[in-house]
């Protein structure tokens, strides 16, 4: 999925709430690597760009349909 096929109001709320959990990562003294395991995403070349992981996350939830994180499934709408 390119950045021009992506619907806008999908992709900010996906940044939203990458940024949540990376809000959240960093208060509980995590790194942007802690934050991309969480969504079972490579880290290897972050080494502290939280941008990047918010970037990354974001781009995930926008590729993902349905999405499935700590054991909770969120269906859409039928």
């Amino acid at each position: 999925m390119t950045m021009q096929s992506m619907n806008t109001a999908e992709w900010d709320h996906a940044t939203g709430v990458a940024r949540q959990v990376c809000a959240r990562v960093f208060r509980d003294g995590g790194a942007p690597a802690d934050a991309l395991d969480a969504f079972g995403l490579a880290h290897e070349d972050i080494q502290g760009n939280w941008r990047a992981a918010v970037e990354r996350i974001a781009h995930a939830l926008c590729q993902s349909r349905p999405v499935t994180t700590a054991g909770c499934e969120l269906k859409q709408a039928a």
